[in-house]
This record gives C-alpha cells, structure tokens and sequence, in this order.
C-alpha cells in the first residue's frame, strides 16, 4: 500500500523590520496662498464695487495712495536728520569755539530783529543759515539770537595791531555763508580798512 508522502509546512514568512507598512492617505491642507485669497476674497468680495470702482481700480488706487503717503513720511524723516545733522556743523551758540569766516559791511536800519540802527552802531547780521536754524515760529523779531552778542578778533592792517570789537546781533545775512558775518561801517572802520572791503576774520559767541 502506498503511503503518502507529508510536505513539510513552510515557515511563517516574517516581515524584516526595516519593511513596514505605507502609511494610510493623509488628507492634504490647503495651501497658504489659498487660504489667503479664501480670507482676501471673503474681506473683500470680487463682484462687489468700492466706492463706485471695481476691486482691482480700487486696490490700485489704494497701493499707489499708500506708497505715496511711505515716500512722503521717509522724505520728511530724511529731511530732519540731514537739517539735524547741518545744524550740528553751524556756528551756534553754547559753545566757546572760535569762528573763522568773511567780513563785510552793509547799509544798517531796520533789521530783521525789528531793531533799528545807525552805521555808527557796532553791530553785526548774522547769517540765515544760523539765524534760521534757530528760528521758532514765523516772527523773525522773536529770534533767540535777536540781542545776542559776538567778539569779533583780526589784525588791522591800517592801524598794524590786533583788533577785538562786541557786536550785537540786528539783522540776518541772506549773502553771508555759515562762518561769515556782516557789519556797520562803523564796525566795520574799528577791524579793517573799508576799501578792503572784504577781509577775514576769528568771531566766537559771548555768554549770554
């Protein structure tokens, strides 16, 4: 009688450990921008119209308004470090430096102080370069270097000596550089010779 001959059971197939399983579908988030417009549109609804313009007018009109207003804030922030900056370098008072620059003479009388004076008057107009920087309002008459008063040094050249004369600021000068200062011709005779007509000079503020 034949008998039958058993297979041999395989063994379990085992799985290596580094196979596993694909892991289940995720559901995808939608992307940023798309929740962006999603959020965009619901804010501001395409079919809609802005004060009588359609979105895309009126978004436009609104960007260019916006970058106007961020140019014209960033010229004024520009504009008041560079007049900082310049009024740094002027020759103001509250310092004990000395000035070098041009002297001059003009025709005196009223002056932009509200002061009137004569030729013979030792005084002195500053430059609006400095006479500006410190301006506060509209009324020139209520400058605080209005009444201020300035030594003035330089050699002689007619009389062979060094000569110093108190000035008291009257006036602004709308010629005269930063350093520079204008006199009276009564000044003007006591530091140079007036046929000279412009000389240099060494000028510093006096305690208040």
């Amino acid at each position: 009688m034949a008998t039958t001959k058993e297979l041999p059971i395989p063994a379990q197939t085992r799985v290596p450990d580094w196979e596993h399983e694909a892991p289940a579908p995720t559901t995808r988030r939608p992307a940023f921008t798309t929740v962006l417009k999603t959020k965009f549109n619901t804010l501001l609804p395409p079919h809609r119209t802005y004060l009588g313009l359609s979105r895309r007018i009126f978004l436009l009109i609104l960007s260019l308004v916006f970058l106007s207003l961020l140019a014209l804030i960033i010229g004024l922030a520009v504009g008041l470090s560079l007049r900082a900056s310049g009024a740094q370098n002027l020759p103001l008072p509250g310092n004990a430096e000395i000035h070098t620059g041009d002297l001059t003479y003009y025709d005196t009388g009223l002056g932009a102080c509200g002061l009137t004076s004569s030729a013979s008057d030792d005084v002195v107009s500053i430059s609006h370069f400095v006479f500006d920087a410190v301006q506060v309002g509209g009324d020139p008459n209520s400058n605080p270097l209005c009444g201020r008063r300035i030594r003035a040094r330089r050699w002689h050249e007619g009389e062979q000596g060094e000569r110093s004369l108190d000035l008291r600021v009257v006036d602004r000068c709308t010629g005269c550089q930063p350093q520079d200062i204008d006199v009276s011709y009564g000044a003007f005779d006591k530091l140079a010779v007036r046929d000279h007509g412009r000389v240099a000079v060494e000028w510093a503020w006096l305690e208040s």
